[in-house]
């Protein structure tokens, strides 16, 4: 084991108040010693390097070292986040700090650190009473008004991760953090990790923990939402937090709101951060939804809603005689599109209002903001960048990700969304229809929008860069024998757009192919999307433009 590495663990050792990661990593280097080349191979990652911190602040997995999750990692990141507070606060005014946590291992211990270190610094620190969505904390930001907000979460990442999301108040509006503030703040955090003690960290319990009318106050927001409507009555669903904390907080605005409560998945309603009913607590990963659809199938329930572990995003099934299991889930776009419309017809007529989604959603939104008279806006991936958009009254992404509420939430809302597709199922039943027609009247009035995603993992991150560099260099003259219009590359800016590694590629038949790498994982991402005046149209165009988009993918490798 080099020098360097062996010195980094030994410092971290020193330094980490944390008994559990203290004995990991003194086990870890006692095997190096033995000569176990899987417990050096585990140090040298662990220590050549430190989790970047970025617009979605920290994420990884829990462990010592700087390349996880642990209280060194997240003490020098309050600490850094004091710092950046500090230095651009207005003159006499004390900056403020509100932190949050889900039911994740270790989230409460973190935030109570960040809670200490941001009262030691001088700041005013306010703790969230309890464990609580990552909604209930965005919101928290600006109904406290706050200089910033932390949430303690990973999420919906497997069970062993944790993360660290900063929000910003003021003219940020309580929105995640963009560039350049991610950039000044990791220039922040890096120089206490550099200091190398966080023992010399000032703490303080000199925090405070909000009052129960915050909690109160977002409940009475989201209920507002959509009061149940007559149609209500008698509506059966099923419900799961998946192991999350979504469940205590929804309850309470169903009973506020007037709808009926569910029949809950029992095994995954509780908090619970080892998740054991699931492999990875994500209502898009296949199996994760089994026991709801088992539930709803015993329940004779009409309609299936499912939060992730934090809440911030929602998924939603249908009964379906078609399909294996008797329940077909909703894909991200066809539940964004159905909120859209929504959105647009309270909205029509209102000059200023933008519906807005990120560029890898489906276009659709586009033409319903268009049919209402309303603006559009595409943005870059991320809630960060789709609560930015000018006169929002609605945004979404394919990922589960919505905001139906921005007045009151800057950042994706499962809950709110929740109780706006409860209204809409409400509606509907009141119409002698369900959520499958809903869809059915979306199709017959803006016509058949079909997606799809086709992901490629690799092994070394370098070989993403080759591959768009490759498509760059020679970018395609067609596409599934169908051929490219226009290719729009973010790099270059366009419509607006912050720079950014993706590829736009525009097809004759109105179709779509969006390349970018993840940014989260080691995987490169396409985005297919297509219209057709039926269903049956629009399957046939994206099995031709998934083949094609393959071809050019194998043609690239």
């Amino acid at each position: 084991m080099p020098d360097a590495v062996r010195a980094a663990a030994e410092a971290w050792l020193a330094q980490d108040p944390d008994a559990h990661t203290r004995a990991e990593l003194s086990d870890l280097l006692t095997r190096v010693d033995e000569g176990d080349e899987t417990a050096r191979a585990d140090v040298s990652d662990r220590f050549s390097r430190r989790l970047a911190f970025g617009t979605a602040g920290l994420r990884g997995a829990l462990g010592a070292g700087p390349n996880r999750m642990n209280r060194v990692l997240v003490a020098q990141a309050a600490a850094g986040l004091a710092a950046y507070l500090l230095e651009r606060a207005e003159p006499g005014k004390t900056p403020s700090v509100v932190i949050g946590y889900d039911g994740r291992r270790n989230s409460d211990v973190f935030a109570r650190d960040s809670a200490e270190i941001f009262a030691g610094a001088g700041l005013s620190a306010i703790l969230l009473p309890r464990l609580l969505p990552t909604p209930v904390l965005a919101f928290a930001v600006r109904h406290l008004g706050a200089s910033a907000g932390v949430m303690v979460t990973a999420s919906h990442n497997p069970p062993d991760d944790n993360g660290y999301k900063v929000y910003l108040g003021g003219a940020d509006e309580g929105a995640q953090i963009v560039s350049p503030a991610d950039a000044e703040i990791a220039a922040a955090i890096q120089v206490v990790a550099d200091r190398g003690d966080i023992g010399e960290i000032p703490r303080s319990v000199g925090y405070r923990n909000a009052p129960e009318s915050v909690i109160d106050a977002y409940v009475a927001a989201t209920a507002a939402v959509a009061p149940a409507p007559a149609g209500a009555a008698g509506l059966r669903w099923a419900y799961t937090a998946m192991h999350g904390v979504g469940w205590e907080t929804l309850r309470r605005i169903l009973a506020e709101a007037g709808y009926p409560e569910p029949t809950t998945v029992s095994a995954q309603i509780d908090p619970d951060g080892t998740f054991p009913t699931v492999a990875f607590p994500n209502p898009e990963e296949p199996g994760a939804m089994d026991l709801a659809f088992q539930t709803a199938r015993a329940s004779g329930a009409e309609l299936v809603l499912a939060n992730d572990p934090d809440a911030d995003r929602l998924a939603v099934a249908v009964p379906d005689a078609e399909v294996e299991g008797g329940w077909r889930q909703l894909s991200g776009n066809e539940v964004g599109l159905l909120l859209g419309w929504r959105a647009a017809r309270a909205a029509a007529g209102s000059a200023e209002a933008t519906l807005a989604c990120s560029l890898v959603s489906s276009p659709g939104l586009q033409a319903i903001a268009e049919h209402y008279g309303l603006g559009f806006t595409a943005t870059l991936t991320g809630f960060k960048w789709i609560s930015r958009a000018p006169g929002i009254v609605y945004g979404f992404e394919e990922a589960l990700g919505y905001l139906v509420n921005p007045e009151t939430v800057r950042d994706k809302d499962g809950i709110s969304a929740a109780v706006a597709l409860l209204g809409l199922a409400a509606e509907a039943r009141e119409r002698g229809t369900d959520v499958a027609g809903l869809l059915r009247e979306l199709r017959d009035t803006f016509g058949a929008y079909a997606s799809d995603q086709i992901s490629i993992r690799v092994s070394e991150v370098a070989q993403i860069g080759s591959i768009m560099t490759s498509l760059r260099a020679r970018p395609p003259a067609e596409v599934g024998g169908i051929g490219v219009s226009r290719i729009d590359d973010l790099l270059e800016g366009v419509d607006g757009l912050p720079p950014g590694d993706v590829l736009r590629i525009w097809l004759d038949d109105g179709s779509r192919l969006v390349v970018r790498p993840s940014g989260t994982e080691p995987k490169l991402k396409m985005y297919l999307d297509v219209r057709g005046d039926s269903d049956d149209e629009a399957r046939r165009r994206l099995a031709t433009l998934r083949d094609g988009a393959r071809q050019l993918l194998d043609s690239i490798r």
